[in-house]
């Protein structure tokens, strides 16, 4: 087969075999230094043709390490662009579908594959410590009591992030490589001062490290449906163990942004339910919870209320109630991720998102309704000035607020927006408007109030998020850091 070229679309039978007609040894090496050489955002958006995105080389380590041999030739790097360009003109559903859902359907796909790479690694990171150790919850733990760092992650949380930076770091500046004999070098003490090297080798090979057959064995479990048009959207393996051992020297990353990614809260649910089950999802849903009511307690000049009991049946309303100067924000939490029904845009897609946001619609526009009617359980919450609602979810639903998907969920009487937490926690911190001024300005925007709430922030001064600060400066890197550095400038998060 010739390489494609042009601007014709590329059949996913073609690109596979592309990949394959290379031996993995060689051609996984040049995408982890692909990755680690535009591993952060801008500069895989400034690689050369913008081919070496994240997705498309993460797409590339998967077939070649699920399908490739070493019975093929080796790969330069001019192969390695060339199955990149393959990866770009991919054929795709939008391009034959006629019907006025093939543009949700795309968007969907396109942001279930890409957006995903685009979450701030800062915010990711420093929530686990700040929600998973620094928060308190609500109700008695089923599986999230003392102890049960170590039990799951084989090292308390703040080692086992301080272990996922140590990988990801080297990945970056190693040409896509962690060697286990770096930490017996010259110098290696300082770092093993932090962690021991049992501890982070073992983290490493329990969490982090898979070979070749067994991510064969993973992909095929992953496997959703037997579409050549969406393969590529499924469940990447690399996601659950980034590092791959057996390829070379050491430890392969072949996409680095994949490593940090598994020390975030999602990174650590998916590591806990694994374990414990859906106890451990009761749990964490409790701790986000309490940490969104973390967030509003930074925002300036409003007073946050938590939920609220009424009737006879003690039923509660939002579970927070945000009130400001401009506005009464009445916030819904849900601690749930997009499914692969979303990510593939699935017949079930509606039903599904709706299971999961749907009735987040309902409790606002309840709420809502009980602070207008004057129930006397209410009386702190004014009734002179606008209600808007605001639904925040742990993982982001990147197009739910947008006209192709919106439509698909309750219609409330009150303007209701969907937000992630990264967008809750960089929204809370401005400081040249009033918050509630912004989110009235946004909602009146017919256009901007179907964008994510992200599209509102740009351009506006923010303080630091001490929440974030603090979950960021319990990890052993940054305190061996402000041991080096001036008293003053230590604590500080930069």
């Amino acid at each position: 087969m010739t390489w494609a070229s042009g601007s014709r679309t590329v059949r996913d039978g073609d690109y596979v075999a592309r990949v394959r007609r290379h031996r993995p040894s060689v051609l996984l090496p040049l995408i982890a230094q692909a990755s680690a050489t535009y591993s952060l955002e801008p500069s895989w958006l400034e690689s050369p043709g913008r081919k070496y995105l994240p997705w498309a080389l993460a797409d590339a380590a998967r077939v070649s390490l699920a399908s490739g041999n070493e019975y093929r030739k080796d790969a330069s790097e001019a192969d390695l662009s060339q199955i990149l360009d393959m990866y770009a003109r991919l054929d795709d559903y939008f391009l034959r579908d006629t019907d006025e859902d093939a543009l949700g359907r795309w968007l969907l796909r396109a942001s279930g594959e890409q957006m995903t790479y685009q979450e701030p690694v800062f915010q990711d990171l420093a929530r686990t410590a700040a929600m998973l150790t620094q928060t308190s919850g609500t109700r008695e733990a089923r599986c999230m009591r003392p102890g049960w760092e170590e039990e799951l992650l084989g090292a308390s949380l703040p080692h086992y992030v301080g272990i996922a930076q140590l990988l990801w770091a080297s990945a970056i500046y190693c040409g896509g490589r962690f060697d286990p004999a770096s930490l017996e070098a010259p110098g290696a003490e300082r770092i093993c001062e932090q962690i021991p090297a049992a501890t982070i080798m073992s983290v490493a090979e329990k969490h982090f490290v898979i070979d070749a057959v067994g991510f064969r064995a993973d992909n095929e479990r992953a496997r959703m449906t037997a579409d050549p048009l969406l393969r590529r959207f499924e469940y990447n393996p690399l996601r659950g163990k980034p590092l791959v051992k057996g390829i070379g020297p050491g430890l392969l990353a072949p996409v680095s942004q994949l490593i940090p990614a598994k020390a975030s809260p999602l990174g650590i649910y998916y590591t806990g339910v694994a374990r414990f089950g859906d106890a451990f999802t009761q749990d964490l849903g409790d701790l986000f919870e309490a940490y969104v009511g973390r967030q509003l307690g930074l925002w300036p000049h409003a007073t946050v209320l938590p939920e609220i009991a009424y009737g006879r049946d003690n039923a509660l309303s939002v579970d927070w109630i945000v009130v400001t100067d401009e506005l009464v924000l009445l916030v819904e939490v849900k601690s749930v991720r997009p499914t692969w029904h979303l990510r593939l845009a699935s017949e079930r897609r509606a039903a599904e998102v709706n299971r999961m946001l749907g009735r987040a619609y309902g409790q606002i526009d309840k709420t809502a309704a009980l602070i207008a009617s004057g129930r006397k359980e209410f009386a702190e919450v004014p009734t002179d000035r606008p209600m808007h609602g605001l639904i925040v979810t742990m993982e982001p639903f990147h197009i739910v607020n947008a006209p192709v998907q919106r439509p698909q969920l309750p219609a409330t009487a009150v303007p209701v927006t969907a937000c992630s937490i990264s967008e809750l926690e960089n929204l809370v911190t401005i400081t040249d408007t009033p918050v509630g001024r912004l989110l009235l300005e946004r909602a009146a925007d017919a256009q901007r109030s179907t964008y994510n709430l992200r599209e509102a922030l740009p351009g506006h001064a923010h303080a630091r998020n001490p929440v974030l600060d603090a979950g960021w400066d319990s990890y052993p890197w940054r305190h061996a850091a402000a041991e080096q550095v001036p008293s003053e400038t230590a604590g500080t998060g930069l």
